[in-house]
């Protein structure tokens, strides 16, 4: 499977393409401002889109969305706890000092045990509430194999997690999520993060303080 990724400003944020080698089908990862890159990657590589899966509705995963969809006619996922985001993304973007255009329509809700497949690949969606109600891990590799590489978008990064101080964000629940669902998959599993550089499972077990810190605080609590 072929990773691209692009990232522009204001907001740096990563977005992703993901390839099936064999049979050119991909899907497109929260496509932002950087949508312009995404579809060039596409094109130069051939590959035909299968579906726009959102990680999350906030404002800088979702601003390229309409080009996305008026570009590839893909169908656009999302996990239903985030339409009210992605629903007010012109709200989300007078937050910022910005104009934001409204997205199309969603076509298709991430459903428990739904495993969305392009090519050779499969995508297994995992719910990881925190940063935003809706925010789901996409854990994405060959259908026949165990191991995945996990699209997280801001649920955690390298060295550091979501911020929470956002609409529907709750730092207990994210940290639920990171430990009873991403801490869950093995150490060797790579993390592509919707900011930041790629990272692994056992490195942010290891090295992340904010987890580390927060997580060990929790239970010591419990504990008392």
């Amino acid at each position: 499977m072929l990773i691209r990724t692009a990232s522009v400003p204001p907001f740096h944020k990563n977005g992703y393409v993901l390839i099936c080698e064999r049979t050119r089908q991909s899907v497109v990862i929260d496509p932002g401002d950087e949508v312009d890159e995404l579809i060039a990657i596409n094109e130069k590589e051939r590959a035909m889109v299968q579906a726009i899966l959102l990680t999350h509705a906030h404002l800088d995963h979702v601003t390229g969305v309409t080009q996305a969809k008026h570009a590839t006619g893909a169908p656009i996922w999302i996990h239903r706890d985030d339409l009210f985001l992605y629903n007010g993304v012109v709200e989300q973007g007078r937050m910022f000092g910005l104009r934001v255009s409204p997205q199309p329509a969603i076509d298709r809700f991430f459903e428990p045990g739904m495993p969305i497949p392009f090519g050779d690949a499969i995508v297994d969606v995992h719910a990881t509430p925190g940063h935003s109600p809706g925010g789901v891990c996409l854990a994405v590799g060959a259908s026949p194999a165990a191991a995945r590489d996990l699209f997280v978008g801001d649920t955690l990064f390298a060295g550091s997690i979501g911020r929470t101080d956002l609409p529907g964000g709750d730092l207990t629940t994210l940290l639920q999520s990171i430990r009873n669902v991403l801490f869950r998959f093995p150490d060797d599993s790579v993390v592509y993060s919707g900011h930041g550089p790629v990272t692994t499972i056992g490195e942010e077990k290891r090295s992340n303080p904010f987890v580390r810190t927060t997580i060990e605080g929790m239970e010591d609590v419990g504990n008392s």
